[in-house]
């Protein structure tokens, strides 16, 4: 299935004492550009998120943002008395005690609250299983991420195929006007031959060749002919899927060429608006294919 480059999944779960949201968002890019946004302490799981995205994501500017909320984590902490800190703050008491005549109502409540007395060590995570759980939620926002990417490319495809057959129905309409033309240049050299050589008998043999130099210059049967295998070409990989945003996008460049060369080669007014509308209908494809991944 043919997947848009612009979509966006999110997840959340409490799982192991952890608040867990995952977020994705993207935008159209020529290459995989990923960017992850998360708490500090967990940067050593950047390159294992994005080998994660990367797996299901070929091309496209992602952005992820984690955040991990560890409020209801129970994880054991140890609690210890810094003694010599504690026993300098005790002499400086005494001392001003001493000095001054003041009482040393010192509690231990009071105590605990001087700076540094109290050393709290809280104990390391378990990383194999903040990976899991990470990753776990990471999947989850893909899974939704990818659905929205999926329902914007079946809009993408529906819309291209419509003006391919736009083209199609173009290209059938200079195809038949391409012999009139030939037919109209012949009767208006005629014409032309027969006023300016007035009474002299004009030489059929010659009108035929000329006729016959114009057919040459004019003639956009092998564009039209590539042109049709390229729409055909086009229609085959949007059926197939998958990711075909580079390969349509060089497609697509051959669209134009075949055009320019028609609308070079036509010599004709009616020949020259359809180029046009031709022409526009491939600008709209081109720029809906942008967003394929």
């Amino acid at each position: 299935m043919v997947r848009s480059m612009t979509g966006f999944g999110r997840s959340q779960s409490s799982t192991n004492g952890r608040d867990i949201t995952v977020e994705i968002k993207s935008v159209n890019h020529r290459y995989f550009d990923c960017s992850v946004r998360l708490p500090r302490i967990y940067s050593f799981l950047e390159e294992f998120i994005k080998t994660r995205v990367q797996e299901r994501v070929s091309r496209g500017k992602i952005e992820i943002y984690i955040s991990v909320d560890t409020s209801k984590e129970k994880t054991p902490v140890s609690v210890t008395v810094n003694e010599a800190v504690l026993a300098s703050y005790l002499d400086a008491a005494k001392q001003i005690s001493d000095r001054f005549g003041l009482q040393n109502d010192i509690l231990v409540s009071r105590a605990m609250s001087f700076s540094d007395v109290l050393d709290v060590q809280k104990a390391e995570e378990d990383e194999e299983e903040l990976k899991k759980d990470i990753l776990e939620v990471l999947d989850l926002a893909l899974d939704e991420y990818m659905a929205m990417c999926q329902r914007e490319g079946k809009r993408l495809v529906d819309d291209i195929t419509y003006r391919i057959d736009l083209i199609r129905s173009l290209v059938d309409k200079i195809e038949e006007r391409s012999p009139k033309c030939v037919e109209e240049y012949r009767a208006k050299l005629e014409v032309r031959m027969q006023e300016v050589l007035a009474n002299t008998m004009i030489d059929p043999q010659r009108i035929l060749t000329e006729a016959a130099i114009f057919a040459d210059k004019t003639a956009v049967t092998e564009e039209i002919v590539r042109l049709r295998s390229h729409l055909n070409q086009l229609s085959t990989m949007l059926s197939g899927g998958g990711a075909i945003g580079r390969k349509v996008d060089f497609l697509v460049q051959e669209f134009n060429r075949e055009a320019n060369t028609i609308g070079s080669k036509g010599n004709d007014l009616e020949i020259a608006q359809l180029v046009v509308d031709l022409k526009a209908e491939i600008e709209k494809i081109r720029e809906q294919i942008q967003n394929i991944e």
